[in-house]
């Protein structure tokens, strides 16, 4: 769930992003406060929109914020006042980790693009298909995974690239907005000594 807040650009209005809709039509049922965007194909929920969203907690940030489990508990219970019965889940693993490529092998369909198996946390490992030129087996990079919002406002979500399942993207300077990012592609290397599943910290990871 992607939890995202501009009162000056949009209102009062926080936006929860479930899953990516694609080129589906969607629809909305609202009631009171509340907004549930659907497909209309499958009737999946894909967004919930919140309205008046200061009158049931303090917001703080622009962009893409972070709830506490106790103001999801106070959503869904407007969620349930208002004959909702889906009900929120908070998510609050870290979405920008140390990855480490533990293997990778050239995508049946391109000439540019690898189909990487990415570590992302002790006892977890990713398939991400990459483009960067300077991708390969050993590199520590940062990895976006799915419930990311990216610093251009972008969201990441499962997906494919020509056919091939990607969970994530390993990010280079310039997508994480670094300071003195290089211009030229390639994603950022980290050192040896990062472990996988490290949360991203740009005063850290970044000393350029």
């Amino acid at each position: 769930m992607i939890v995202t807040y501009n009162k000056e650009q949009v209102g009062d209005v926080l936006m929860l992003t479930l899953k990516n809709s694609g080129e589906a039509k969607l629809a909305v049922e609202r009631k009171g406060k509340v907004a549930r965007v659907y497909r209309e194909d499958n009737q999946e929920t894909v967004a919930w929109n919140i309205f008046d969203a200061s009158s049931f907690f303090a917001i703080e940030g622009n962009g893409q914020v972070f709830l506490t489990d106790e103001q999801v508990v106070r959503l869904n219970q407007e969620l349930e006042r208002e004959g909702f019965a889906e009900r929120l889940v908070n998510d609050r693993e870290p979405k920008f980790v140390v990855g480490e490529i533990r293997e990778m092998v050239a995508h049946p369909d391109s000439d540019h693009l690898n189909i990487c198996q990415v570590a992302v946390g002790p006892d977890k490992t990713v398939q991400i298909v990459a483009g960067a030129p300077n991708t390969r087996v050993g590199l520590k990079t940062i990895v976006a995974l799915p419930g990311a919002m990216m610093p251009d406002g972008s969201l990441i979500f499962p997906g494919a690239l020509r056919g091939e399942k990607s969970y994530g993207m390993m990010c280079s300077p310039r997508e994480l907005h670094l300071p003195n990012a290089p211009q030229k592609r390639g994603i950022i290397e980290l050192d040896d000594a990062e472990v996988a599943g490290t949360p991203f910290d740009p005063a850290r990871h970044w000393n350029e």
